[in-house]
């Protein structure tokens, strides 16, 4: 290689370089792989016009729902890894291998975990007028009539789904499953009195809870919520066994360069601990909260491992 290819490839790895270092100069897009309104979207739209705010730059929200979010996921793995396309998911990402025989991209490979922010406990949900006060109450009734007591989810294979299966798993319980089209159906369902109870992302119940139409009896986590004082963890209610928790967080392109990595970072480390963005997350009845990429690439892997084992006891078939 002579003098003038290798200035040539100088040039084009420090052209690249100071282009990373100014990031973003132009719309970054960030993929949402769900409809509109969802938990996913509603927590994203926020960070968003925070990263907006935070760095001049438009961040803009692109909804590519369809197959449990492989179709968006995919096409952020597609995308150039220029730091320009994001993608938007939560802890339904470390279900995919678990759910689907091939995926259209590869779990492992394909993206790069940039961040993890809004993490939701999953609670134990039950209607107003329930006879369960708690969760012992309603976890007597299970064994004593096993698949009786019914549970509503979004879904076979969706994360309340796989977090009601850890639930039984841990205490010898077994419910009924019944699917309906999404996680807002099911929450209908419930106040129906057409099942029993729901496992849900706290977020997406909190508006019932407030409301004096949904009683919750447990949330996953380490701690009550200042949002929800009055509602135990599943280890105070004799529960030790189940660390189910919800995140949202966004991925790249593998291959996007390192120095944009390490500016999403530090604007979504920033963006959560500014005192609008802490007070959102609690007002949903959430934690705020970041982890960096390498601590959200080992929680990703952990996940990853702890629905595979809850898939492998669970009587679910791969699309």
């Amino acid at each position: 290689m002579n003098t003038r290819h290798l200035l040539a490839i100088g040039l084009l790895v420090a052209a690249s370089a100071t282009h990373a270092q100014d990031w973003p100069t132009k719309t970054v897009r960030i993929i949402v792989p769900y409809a509109p309104g969802g938990a996913v979207d509603v927590v994203t739209r926020k960070m968003a016009a925070k990263l907006q705010e935070q760095t001049g730059q438009s961040f803009i929200v692109d909804n590519r729902p369809g197959a449990t979010g492989t179709i968006g996921v995919s096409a952020a793995a597609r995308s150039a890894p220029d730091g320009y396309t994001l993608v938007a998911n939560d802890t339904t990402f470390a279900l995919l291998p678990h759910i689907f025989k091939k995926l259209p991209f590869d779990h492992d490979k394909d993206l790069e975990p940039v961040g993890a922010f809004v993490f939701a406990p999953m609670a134990v949900a039950v209607r107003a007028e329930s006879p369960y006060k708690t969760l012992d109450e309603m976890l007597r009734a299970a064994k004593a009539e096993p698949n009786k007591l019914s549970y509503g989810t979004g879904g076979p294979g969706t994360m309340p789904h796989f977090a009601s299966e850890a639930l039984g798993i841990a205490t010898g319980a077994r419910f009924l499953h019944v699917p309906f089209k999404g996680a807002g159906e099911a929450t209908q369902a419930l106040l129906s009195a057409t099942i029993d109870y729901q496992i849900a992302s706290t977020p997406g119940v909190i508006g019932p809870v407030k409301g004096n139409r949904i009683r919750l009896l447990a949330i996953s986590g380490d701690k009550r919520l200042p949002a929800l004082p009055q509602v135990p963890t599943f280890a105070e209610a004799g529960v030790k066994d189940f660390g189910v928790i919800n995140f949202t967080g966004l991925w790249a392109p593998k291959g996007t360069p390192q120095e944009v990595i390490d500016r999403l970072q530090k604007e979504i480390a920033t963006a959560m601990a500014s005192a609008d963005m802490k007070a959102y997350a609690e007002g949903i009845a959430a934690e705020p909260g970041h982890w960096d990429a390498p601590a959200f690439a080992r929680n990703l892997k952990e996940r990853t491992a702890y629905w595979g084992k809850i898939a492998a006891n669970t009587a679910f078939e791969k699309q």
